[in-house]
């Protein structure tokens, strides 16, 4: 909907994600008995308006990602904390809860961004990939009090698995072999005691065969010792308790 891309069938694939992929999500996700976060662009949540409280309703979290998944980056500061602003009101009526973490569209920061995210008050971003672990981002030299998150693209579900039938952007992975590149990541991060994270699109991940794919991997990591499920905010405020105390 951001680019205008309104069609019947682009609409429907979009459509997907919420009618079948979230269902099952949240089903894995029970019986698995893990909490996970939801970063949920405030258009979604306006079409959608259960959507957002039945997240929290199960026990999960509810942060931000834009307005209309806009691209941030072509924004003056005052359109962009005008839209995330909006964003934060639009979650906090539906759930209850103000959302403490945002991830930007698409993943990136404009030159703006650092200071909206400081001045609307969040303690983490999950947008950027300086390191495995969770930092601390810097704003002209000086600590934030933010805690970055990192996200990376072999951790994420979209450069193996999207399809543009109108582009050469075909899925190139079996879903299963995808699993052997999630299950390493996983495998070493445990051996270095550290962050394992990944990111996923109910419209990309939520097919039968991802799906069983994603129920193997959670059932792998779970026969590990000392491994802690926890959402994006949860492991924020591990890392810096100050700040969500």
């Amino acid at each position: 909907m951001r680019d205008g891309e309104v069609s019947p069938g682009r609409m429907a694939q979009g459509e997907y994600g919420a009618r079948v992929g979230v269902p099952r999500i949240l089903d894995l996700l029970t019986k698995h008995g893990i909490s996970a976060s939801f970063f949920i662009p405030a258009v979604c949540a306006l079409l959608r308006p259960d959507e957002a409280p039945r997240y929290i309703a199960d026990g999960h979290e509810v942060a931000v990602h834009g307005w209309i998944h806009e691209r941030n980056t072509h924004l003056s500061f005052d359109n962009e904390l005008d839209l995330l602003g909006r964003a934060i009101a639009v979650l906090e009526g539906q759930t209850g809860v103000r959302p403490v973490g945002i991830r930007t569209p698409s993943w990136d920061f404009s030159d703006s961004t650092l200071d909206v995210i400081q001045e609307l008050g969040f303690g983490y971003d999950s947008s950027l990939m300086a390191d495995d672990e969770p930092y601390e981002l810097l704003h002209k030299g000086k600590q934030t009090g933010i805690v970055e998150i990192p996200v990376e693209w072999i951790r994420d579900d979209a450069p193996y698995l999207m399809m543009d039938r109108f582009s050469g952007l075909r899925p190139y992975m079996a879903p299963r072999e995808l699993g052997r590149i999630w299950r390493d990541e996983f495998d070493t991060s445990y051996a270095e005691g550290g962050t394992f994270e990944l990111t996923m699109h109910p419209h990309i991940i939520g097919h039968r065969s991802r799906m069983s794919m994603l129920d193997e991997l959670l059932t792998y990591i779970r026969t590990f010792p000392d491994v802690w499920f926890t959402t994006h905010a949860g492991l924020a405020a591990h890392v810096s308790p100050n700040i969500f105390s």
